[in-house]
């Protein structure tokens, strides 16, 4: 399982993205400051956007979500109920693991967009796919729920994970880092090592990559940890 971006480009206006190489199994962060692609990227390796030149290969790829930024692109259902079974999920599990027990008669565009946000990832979370692409999954989420969003990705799984973001507070462990800078994906590595060449890191890991206690990995516990030793 794995999927191949072979010299991709795409290009639109003054815009432009270049992307060259293989996400396997495991979780993947791409990183870049707003407005890099990251978005862009996501749209096309789920076969949304165009290329302009290059190709796109998802091979062992049996079934894929992509979920956008904002949750409400996303709404199908007149009720939050009808949401939940749009999904193929039963709304008297999700909506009670997502805060929203009794609302089963409440619009979805009624919610507030955190309450929305959580209620779409609980859906995708209770599904299984070979690729999940997660755009900006942290929006819109306080910092407890990202802390939950962050516990669950980090739980073993047997796909592809790609976290499209620009946060830099609130990360889960993952198994590659990705960055797009100056209009091309560069592939950092895999933590450690990568956290030395990852420009759009957040401040306190960079931090303490140069006072040489760099953490295992991005999470707040690897943070804690590296920030402690001594």
């Amino acid at each position: 399982m794995r999927v191949s971006l072979d010299r991709i480009c795409i290009t639109r206006d003054n815009f432009s993205l270049a992307a060259d190489g293989t996400f396997d199994k495991g979780v993947h962060l791409v990183s870049g400051a707003v407005g890099s692609g990251k978005s862009t990227l996501a749209l096309c390796i789920a076969g949304m956007l165009p290329l302009e030149r290059g190709t796109i290969q998802r091979s062992g790829i049996g079934s894929m979500m992509l979920s956008l930024q904002f949750p409400e692109h996303h709404v199908t259902g007149m009720t939050t109920a009808e949401e939940c079974t749009s999904w193929g999920c039963e709304p008297d599990t999700i909506l009670p693991s997502c805060g929203l027990k009794g609302h089963n008669k409440t619009s979805p565009l009624a919610l507030s967009r955190g309450e929305l946000k959580r209620l779409h990832l609980a859906c995708i979370f209770s599904k299984s796919y070979d690729l999940l692409l997660l755009d900006e999954p942290f929006s819109s989420l306080d910092c407890e729920e990202k802390n939950a969003f962050c516990t669950r990705i980090a739980h073993p799984t047997d796909n592809i994970t790609i976290i499209f973001t620009h946060e830099q507070s609130i990360l889960p462990k993952v198994d590659r880092i990705w960055e797009i800078e100056n209009g091309i994906l560069h592939d950092r590595g895999t933590p450690p090592d990568a956290l030395k060449t990852w420009n759009s890191a957040p401040p306190l890991i960079r931090k303490l990559v140069d006072a040489g206690k760099s953490p295992r990995n991005i999470s707040y516990g690897d943070i804690l940890e590296a920030a402690c030793r001594t």
